[in-house]
């Protein structure tokens, strides 16, 4: 499976779970972290944790490991490390404090229907 289609299976599970603003955002040439940041965010603990979760489910179903998930249980901020996609799942408060979009303003926003290829 490559980045694009990896990163397709994380916003379609974000989504799934109705995340809310969820974009993608282009890190290849700002950061050696991670080629592609996923930013969403839920309404309370519960569903912030439930995005984690299904996240993970669908990745693993597609035979890809999730190296790292920090934050879980406190639900305020999820990070989900999947090697070249690392996904923030914010609950709602915690995302306009924190505002990576505005830390990562140089990262091109890759349209939603982009990664299909």
């Amino acid at each position: 499976m490559n980045v694009k289609q990896i990163l397709q299976t994380v916003i379609e599970a974000c989504e799934d779970r109705k995340a809310e603003n969820c974009i993608a955002l282009n890190m290849e040439n700002l950061t050696p972290v991670a080629d592609y940041f996923v930013i969403c965010h839920g309404n309370n603990e519960r569903q912030v944790q439930a995005i984690a979760h299904f996240i993970k489910e669908s990745l693993e179903e597609k035979g890809l490991h999730v190296k790292r998930i920090e934050g879980f249980e406190h639900a305020r901020w999820i990070l989900i490390d999947v090697g070249d996609i690392i996904c923030h799942i914010f609950h709602r408060d915690e995302r306009a404090y924190y505002n990576l979009e505005r830390l990562w303003g140089d990262a091109v926003e890759v349209s939603l229907g982009e990664q299909k290829d």
